[in-house]
């Protein structure tokens, strides 16, 4: 491993370590509390999403062939939000087929979503600004049904639902942690493992033929996993956009472009990116704190107008 690769590794984990401690200023009676009970798992909470989308941006950036594709840009989050909305909004049981009800629906959503766009990449017809156009208007109709879905709930199903789609992190105890870790764990080790097959892919579908790659079930691989860790997360935390798109980037301008080391650091940057971005959330407004979902669409907007003028260029 570079010097580079093992600095950035090393900060991240750092960064993850230290979102525990910023935050206001804790007296001696509830420290213990506050930092086990409350900062804690939702650093960990924070560290298993993040690492989540930033691992399947880096992923959908290479199966569509986009710099831009991401599960905020390709519809997949879209998708995802609408069907945990529609699970939380309709009252559908907690539980179907002995998993939670707003997974399921987020996973269909979010697998329905990506595979319109993936329709599109593979058409072989299609140019990068034809693909994130299809993933806008994806993102698009998704976001107009849902407004649809809160405009028939009843008003508290109504505010429940608008503060859920913020996106935000705030929990008591690791129950969080204990059923997202299983999720995230198990796709980002699927998708790790395709680590090869997707640099060949990096290279062009006709390299990745040449290298005994099987293109569809690739794209099948991808596609499925990194829209079931989009889903899991959207449905314990809302909608948290644009992670997958900042952090990939960040890691390519620190490492270069290597797909090898591309996938492992955009995990672990992932983590620490929105655990940080918490704790800058919640110490932003002294007695308040904004949802990070706010905070990293503030930072991602910008971001992705960037990299649309640097592509044109």
């Amino acid at each position: 491993m570079s010097a580079r690769r093992l600095i950035l590794a090393l900060a991240s984990l750092l960064g993850v370590a230290l979102s525990v401690f910023v935050g206001p200023e804790l007296d001696a009676a509830h420290a213990e509390f506050v930092l086990v009970e409350l900062r804690l798992p939702r650093a960990l909470v924070g560290a298993l999403v993040g690492a989540a989308l930033a691992l399947s941006g880096a992923c959908f950036q290479i199966v569509f062939n986009n710099p831009l594709a991401t599960p905020s840009t390709v519809g997949t989050l879209a998708g995802a939000t609408l069907g945990a909305l529609a699970a939380l909004v309709f009252g559908f049981e907690p539980e179907l087929a002995g998993l939670p009800a707003t997974t399921l629906f987020a996973f269909a959503g979010a697998l329905l979503a990506s595979f319109l766009v993936a329709a599109v990449a593979a058409s072989g017809r299609a140019r990068m600004s034809d693909v994130l156009l299809a993933g806008i208007a994806v993102s698009l109709a998704a976001s107009a049904v849902a407004t649809g879905v809160q405009y028939a709930a009843d008003s508290r199903a109504t505010f429940a639902a608008t503060r859920w789609s913020l996106g935000q992190l705030p929990q008591v105890g690791y129950r969080g942690v204990l059923w997202l870790a299983p999720v995230v764990v198990v796709t980002s080790a699927v998708l790790l493992s395709q680590t090869r097959a997707l640099s060949s892919f990096a290279l062009g579908e006709e390299a990745a033929h040449a290298h005994g790659v099987h293109v569809r079930r690739l794209r099948a691989i991808v596609l499925v996993m990194a829209s079931l860790a989009v889903a899991a997360c959207v449905a314990w935390c809302g909608p948290i956009a644009f992670v997958g798109l900042i952090v990939p980037h960040l890691v390519r301008l620190a490492v270069g472009p290597s797909i090898r080391a591309l996938l492992p650091l955009s995990l672990v940057a992932g983590a620490a990116f929105l655990t940080l971005s918490d704790a800058l959330a919640r110490s932003l407004i002294p007695g308040r704190e904004l949802p990070v979902g706010v905070l990293t669409a503030a930072l991602g907007a910008p971001a992705l107008v960037l990299l649309i003028v640097r592509a044109r260029r």
